[in-house]
């Protein structure tokens, strides 16, 4: 999947029904798109979003921004709190797409409405009503009232997508990120050969195969593929004991440039500036970076495989449906949620006072 990782923010999402950058723009007539700031433009299309609603919708949608809600967060098929795509209008549907764009690069924003079309793949292989499998039920949340210098967040969510976003003092904070396909690959109908995630599939196998035998030995921490991510939908992400598996100091050039591609790949599924601070983590890492693997190695084995760092987590599965289902996700170990920023806004409020 070959596609530019470049934000579309500008373009794509005035095609949505969101704002264009207006006077944003660069006044020597170069193009700026990539320099745009995420709060405002999410702040923008949070605001819009919620003044195209009723009463009723308004009052679904809404949440306090302290409300547990904001960290309830999953990526099972199940009933949401929020307002659900298929109780929008279609004018209302374009302004809940310009709001998950707005959080996304454009690569992200294709994985993310590819995996919402997937529910129509799988109503027609499990001979679904339409109830259960629906690429209407994905549902917007906003927590708090979104303003540029405020604190509040939204999400959009529903069965293999979970985007979380916090803004604190002009900052948007992402994660947790969550991206999974099923099926992983379409395999008949006609949309045979699908494949959403196949970037995070192939990387993940590539750097695998990089290794030779003895660093494979040290990478495979379990010969048998986990069910499913080990952080699974927990509000913080946190794993026992030391990172396991291969150290990026134990592989040559070729290879950790094979992890860098694997890592780069989650890092830009956010706009550049998110995406710019997701690739400050991984650089600050250097070479403290581990990488482990459980399964078999070959395309078609259950396999899954973590990235793990002293800041951050990638994992990424895929063994259920014989191997033909994909969970990934992106998580910060202190910043999901925005609780790092938070907890500073906090205590620099306290100091003030």
């Amino acid at each position: 999947m070959c596609m530019n990782r470049r934000s579309f923010l500008g373009s794509s999402v005035a095609l949505l029904g969101g704002p264009t950058l207006g006077s944003g723009a660069a006044q020597d007539g170069k193009s700026h798109l990539h320099r745009v700031h995420a709060a405002p433009l999410v702040t923008e299309c949070a605001s819009r979003f919620l003044a195209a609603l009723d009463a009723n919708q308004r009052g679904k949608a809404s949440f306090p921004f302290d409300s547990d809600e904001r960290m309830n967060w999953h990526f099972v098929p199940k009933e949401r709190k929020g307002l659900p795509l298929r109780e929008m209008t279609p004018y209302q549907k374009h302004l809940a797409s310009a709001l998950l764009a707005a959080g996304l690069s454009q690569t992200g924003y294709i994985k993310a409405v590819t995996i919402m079309s997937l529910e129509d793949v799988l109503k027609i292989m499990e001979n679904d009503s339409g109830e259960r499998r629906n690429p209407e039920k994905y549902y917007v949340s906003v927590f708090g009232t979104p303003s540029d210098g405020g604190t509040w967040g939204y999400r959009v969510e529903g069965h293999h997508l979970s985007q979380n976003y916090t803004v604190v003092d002009s900052t948007v904070i992402d994660g947790p990120s969550f991206f999974g396909a099923n099926p992983a690959e379409v395999r008949e109908g006609a949309r045979k050969g699908l494949r959403t995630l196949a970037a995070e599939d192939d990387l993940g196998l590539e750097l695998m195969h990089a290794l030779d035998e003895q660093q494979r030995r040290v990478a495979i921490v379990d010969a048998t593929a986990y069910q499913d991510i080990l952080t699974a939908a927990t509000r913080k992400a946190a794993l026992q004991g030391q990172p396991s598996g291969l150290s990026a100091s134990r592989m040559n050039a070729r290879q950790f440039d094979a992890l860098m591609a694997l890592m780069e790949e989650y890092a830009h599924n956010v706009p550049d500036q998110l995406a710019e601070r997701r690739m400050a983590q991984v650089n600050r890492a250097k070479r403290d970076i581990y990488f482990a693997w459980s399964g078999g190695i070959d395309r078609g084995d259950r396999r899954y495989y973590r990235v793990q760092t002293p800041s951050f987590l990638i994992e990424f599965d895929d063994t259920q449906d014989n191997a033909n289902h994909i969970h990934s996700v992106w998580r910060d170990f202190t910043g999901d949620f925005g609780q790092d920023l938070l907890q500073q806004h906090y205590q620099d409020g306290h100091q003030k006072q």
